[in-house]
């Protein structure tokens, strides 16, 4: 009687135990599509921005800057990449340094990488896979960007979802993080200057990057 109620137990057990195995399977299989798909629907609209005529026209170009600008924003969180470059520290920001460093972060980031997209030559995007955390509150989506002269550049982004919807917060490149290749300067930064001196500093890379960039 003992050992049949054991073996009930056990089966119960077992069983209840592959349905969580599976529903969590299920779950993280899930969060990795929703991310996936997010990121392609963005990344498409992007390069078909790339591609459209109006871009090709220097008259016309910013109004298509402009719109990928707003096409980045919608899946870019970057408050969220503001506080992981910055680590620990962040949380010692008042209300007023938080925004003027996202605000100089982003500046930084467009100047760096979104200023740089009129050199597109019909790049493409090949998606690998994703890998999920095992709560499937994270996804790492993994692609491979083309390029011209048959070169192939590993890009993943890291993503979480937020108010509804899968952002990014942080891009691998070549398996360099972006977040935590700022932290390693923005920490540096901060053991000997001000919130403020940063936030400065950053403007002003951004300004000449810019300058650099419009110098070509």
């Amino acid at each position: 009687m003992i050992v049949h109620r054991l073996l009930r137990v056990l089966c119960v057990f077992g069983f209840f135990t592959l349905m969580c195995a599976a529903s969590l399977g299920a779950a993280q299989d899930d969060a990795g599509g929703q991310a996936r798909r997010a990121l392609e629907v963005r990344v498409n609209n992007i390069f078909a921005i790339l591609q459209h005529p109006g871009f090709a026209d220097k008259a016309s170009r910013p109004e298509y800057r402009m719109k990928i600008e707003e096409e980045v924003a919608t899946f870019f969180d970057f408050a969220e990449f503001s506080s992981r470059t910055v680590g620990p520290r962040w949380n010692s920001f008042t209300p007023e340094q938080s925004r003027n460093f996202i605000e100089a972060f982003k500046s930084l980031l467009k100047a760096t990488y979104l200023d740089r997209v009129d050199g597109y030559s019909g790049e493409k995007v090949t998606y690998l896979g994703e890998q999920v955390s095992a709560k499937g509150d994270r996804v790492e989506v993994r692609t491979t960007l083309s390029m011209k002269g048959n070169k192939v550049m590993p890009v993943n982004y890291r993503m979480l979802p937020k108010n509804g919807k899968w952002v990014v917060y942080d891009v691998i490149i070549e398996n360099i993080s972006l977040v935590m290749n700022y932290r390693t300067q923005f920490q540096e930064l901060l053991l000997k200057d001000s919130p403020e001196a940063l936030i400065a500093r950053i403007l002003d890379q951004a300004r000449k990057t810019r300058e650099g960039i419009d110098a070509h």
